[in-house]
């Protein structure tokens, strides 16, 4: 397999591209059916307001801001927002309330949950392009710790393990706060033993005069600044109208032409989508037991986290279904930021000579009309398409168990460098099993890539 510089009618007018002839597979299994509260709309937050609330729409000032959804038994939360206020420079807070509308006590369990800010948790810094992780100290952004954590099993000690809410009432999941001009990032893996209504507020913090100044005349009084409270929550709730300003209307799904002039808008997620993990088992045919590598010099890819535009060939759009949404949002949730994807290859070397196999997660450029082909740049430079963690699990050529973590930094056209390499004799087959969670702020889509190398490399000290 070798690359050849061309020029394509791709998104990159008049640039020359890396083209790497090879097969393009649509990946097997599918999204499962656990739903998400998921609230990236508005992602920039000027205003208070209702970011995503799935309450009733009696009974409220704004009933287009309520989608009348209950969640019940197992769910997760996604938010995802940018906090740059207009004229006002008080902190914004993010409050989560959940109201139990039924005659009997319900109990919310937290089974793991994480959320960070820009700064000082997670800043945008530049990183190298591959760097192994074992302990989930290299990151960059609030989209890239979190996952990096929640796919570690990590929980952070300040949310609580459970809620019980009262019959008829409502409590309040977190309340954190978002000084301006910083982005937070949130996930939670949830429980309910029975049907709730959740909602995303966002409100200012409360300013109060301290005790004393009130009565002075002579002095200007000092202003303390405190996060709002349950029942001033329940007043946004009742009272308010839809976070603002919002976020660009999406084209709809049937006017999206994969081979026209015209770029789709997506949109920003703001809904229920359905699915958080997407586990395959990669084999030569269904019900197969291994995944033949290739012959010498020779790969496959498999598209990740495709989109309307951008299979690579494969039609196969990856992106969760919408259960309900807010008519100016996603129609899908495009991108499945926060969807854990398990890839599992049971790799078999059916040649009758030693062979050396990579695996290589890429970020080619995104296309429709090729499923025989992959474009890269020679030397990518622009925009930063995804920065987050991956998991590969493997028997190295020692015969020893690994659990090796990789952050990846990737631009848009980047072929990327092997997360491993491993020799396999003639006849030889082990398992390698990929996990990631795809990150916030990272373009889709990818590709992983199962490549046998032109020359065998003997035994990998490295892997």
């Amino acid at each position: 397999m070798v690359a050849q510089v061309v020029t394509a009618p791709l998104p990159l007018p008049d640039a020359q591209f890396l083209t790497q002839p090879q097969e393009i597979r649509s990946l097997s299994g599918k999204l499962n059916d656990v739903p998400v509260f998921n609230s990236n709309s508005p992602e920039i937050v000027q205003t208070e307001g209702i970011l995503l609330s799935t309450f009733p729409t009696s009974g409220k000032y704004d009933p287009s801001a309520h989608l009348n959804k209950t969640l019940n038994g197992r769910f997760d939360l996604f938010a995802h927002h940018i906090a740059r206020p207009v004229g006002d420079n008080r902190t914004l807070y993010q409050g989560v309330i959940i109201e139990n509308p039924s005659n009997r006590f319900i109990t919310v369990k937290v089974l793991q949950a994480a959320s960070y800010l820009t700064s000082p948790d997670a800043p945008f810094i530049d990183l190298p392009r591959q760097v192994e992780d074992p302990f989930g100290q290299v990151f960059s952004g609030p989209g890239s710790r979190l996952m990096s954590d929640i796919l570690r099993g990590f929980t952070q000690p300040n949310f609580p393990r459970q809620i019980t809410i009262a019959p008829q009432s409502s409590a309040m999941l977190f309340i954190l706060p978002i000084n301006a001009s910083n982005a937070r990032s949130t996930y939670m893996r949830l429980e309910s033993s029975g049907p709730v209504y959740m909602a995303n507020l966002a409100m200012f913090a409360i300013p109060e005069i301290l005790p004393g100044d009130e009565v002075a005349s002579t002095t200007k009084p000092t202003i303390q600044y405190r996060q709002p409270t349950l029942a001033e929550w329940r007043a946004m709730l009742m009272g308010g109208r839809l976070a603002s300003p919002r976020d660009k209307a999406p084209t709809p799904i049937a006017k999206i032409n994969p081979n026209g002039p015209d770029r789709p808008i997506y949109g920003r997620v703001a809904g229920i989508s359905v699915g958080t993990e997407w586990v395959a088992k990669l084999v030569d045919k269904q019900g197969g037991k291994y995944l033949s590598i290739p012959q010498r010099g020779g790969a496959f890819s498999y598209p990740l986290s495709t989109v309307n535009v951008g299979t690579h060939g494969t039609r196969q759009i990856q992106s969760a279904q919408m259960l309900a949404r807010y008519p100016d949002t996603a129609y899908l949730a495009h991108g499945n930021y926060g969807v854990h994807y398990q890839l599992t290859l049971p790799l078999r070397n059916k040649t009758s000579d030693r062979q050396s196999v990579s695996l290589t997660i890429q970020t080619p450029i995104k296309q429709d009309q090729y499923g025989d082909r992959l474009f890269f740049v020679p030397r990518p430079t622009g925009q930063v398409f995804f920065r987050g963690t991956v998991r590969m699990s493997y028997i190295n050529d020692r015969g020893q168990a690994q659990n090796r973590y990789f952050h990846l930094t990737q631009r848009q056209g980047q072929m990327g460098d092997p997360l491993l390499t491993l020799n396999l004799s003639p006849g030889e087959q082990r398992q390698v099993t990929l996990d990631f969670l795809y990150p916030p702020d990272a373009t889709p889509p990818q590709v992983v890539t199962v490549k046998t190398e032109e020359l065998f490399y003997g035994t990998s000290l490295r892997n």
